[in-house]
């Protein structure tokens, strides 16, 4: 379903969602050594201050830490979570894409069906190290309008703030998504 270009869907339920924020949630394990040595292997990341030895490249840290982003990979399904991704696939109109944001936060209610992932920014501030656990909340930080080619794009920033459980702050991350 689309509209036309001068269909306007931020409405005012829709604009009053910026600001609106989830409560903490904590990944389901800590960062673990055996973790960070098999993100390490995927992305091909052999830089010393994540292997298990203290070393010149992680004096500066106390000791070995984890790749910058990869507490992002920590927010995952446990073992326990009894939800099925794949039981959406009898829905003719899933597309493998959830229209839920992030945990915790409602649902945009656009009927704009396409998504398009608009881009990340990142500001670090420290990294994690092995044993800790990870904690994220978001928020919504824009929801905006823009006239496109084939018609209006409505463009929804989320913040994601991580940090330690004992609130250090690791970095945050804005993503941007394009509903279509």
């Amino acid at each position: 379903m689309t509209g036309s270009a001068d269909t306007n869907y931020v409405t005012a339920e829709v604009a009053a969602l910026v600001g609106m924020a989830s409560d903490w949630e904590e990944a389901c394990d800590s960062i673990d050594r055996s973790e960070i040595r098999r993100f390490c292997h995927a992305t091909m990341d052999t830089n010393p201050a994540y292997h298990n030895q203290v070393s010149h490249a992680n004096a500066r840290f106390g000791g070995p830490v984890a790749p910058i982003a990869m507490p992002v990979h920590s927010f995952r399904r446990s073992i326990d979570d009894p939800d099925d991704p794949l039981s959406a696939m009898t829905n003719p109109d899933f597309d493998g894409v959830s229209r839920a944001r992030r945990l915790g936060l409602p649902k945009v209610p656009v009927p704009l069906r396409g998504l398009l992932n608009g881009g990340y920014a990142y500001e670090f501030f420290s990294h994690a190290r092995a044993g800790e656990r990870i904690k994220r909340r978001s928020r919504y930080l824009d929801i905006y309008q823009r006239a496109g080619k084939a018609g209006p794009l409505v463009f929804v920033v989320i913040e994601d703030e991580y940090a330690t459980v004992d609130g250090r702050p690791l970095f945050n991350v804005a993503n941007t998504t394009i509903m279509r």
